[in-house]
């Protein structure tokens, strides 16, 4: 059975291109990032595992650890990260897990044998520190990844983990949120002092409640 949005993250342990890790002890109270390319030395990855290599400050400010995952052993993975460094001009230091025998693609269901029986596709799972699966995006092998919006979603979710709110469509940080149909329009002001506009009765906005 495949993962679904709620499900236990499961656990696994691996070889990767900084030593052998325990997912979970890995994660440790972090969020994380688990996302997964068809194969080393492949183009559009560099680019991606780049440019999240250069979001570093911003996944750490978020408590948000990455692993990236191919289907290639580490010592590719080495050799590969090199590449990476000199082409994007960074310095990859998070862990990319060698999984030669597809078992950990096989526990997130990471190969799709009607795009290719062999390789991952792009896939990419959110996990909150209670190590529940909360997003799951999936790419085709031919489409790089967008990671403003990978972390445009951490924000979402971390915002309405704590909040009873919702984001609106192409929400970002700063901006009004939705208030939860769950409040009670006359419990609205205690529970969001900054005010509220009543849209519809269904549709109630706020202003970010931790801005």
């Amino acid at each position: 059975m495949s993962l679904r949005i709620g499900d236990v993250a499961p656990n696994f342990k691996a070889e990767t291109s900084i030593g052998d890790i325990d997912f979970y002890e890995f994660l440790g109270d972090s969020w994380g990032v688990l996302f997964s390319h068809p194969a080393d030395y492949t183009p559009v990855c560099t680019t991606e595992l780049g440019r999240t290599s250069a979001l570093k400050g911003e996944f750490e400010k978020r408590n948000v650890k990455v692993l990236a995952l191919s289907v290639d052993s580490a010592e590719s993975h080495k050799g590969w990260i090199k590449d990476i460094n000199e082409t994007q001009n960074t310095n990859v230091d998070f862990p990319i897990i060698a999984d030669e025998d597809k078992k950990i693609a096989d526990l997130y269901d990471m190969i799709h044998p009607n795009a290719s029986e062999t390789l991952t596709v792009r896939s990419l799972f959110i996990i909150s520190p209670d190590k529940k699966v909360k997003l799951m995006l999936t790419y085709p092998a031919s489409t790089g990844r967008n990671f403003n919006e990978v972390l445009r979603v951490i924000d979402s979710l971390q915002l309405t983990a704590n909040y009873s709110v919702a984001t609106p469509a192409d929400w970002k940080d700063g901006e009004d949120v939705v208030v939860a149909n769950s409040i009670k329009t006359e419990d609205i002001p205690a529970r969001f002092p900054k005010g509220y506009k009543e849209i519809k009765p269904y549709l109630r906005m706020t202003p970010q409640p931790n801005k």
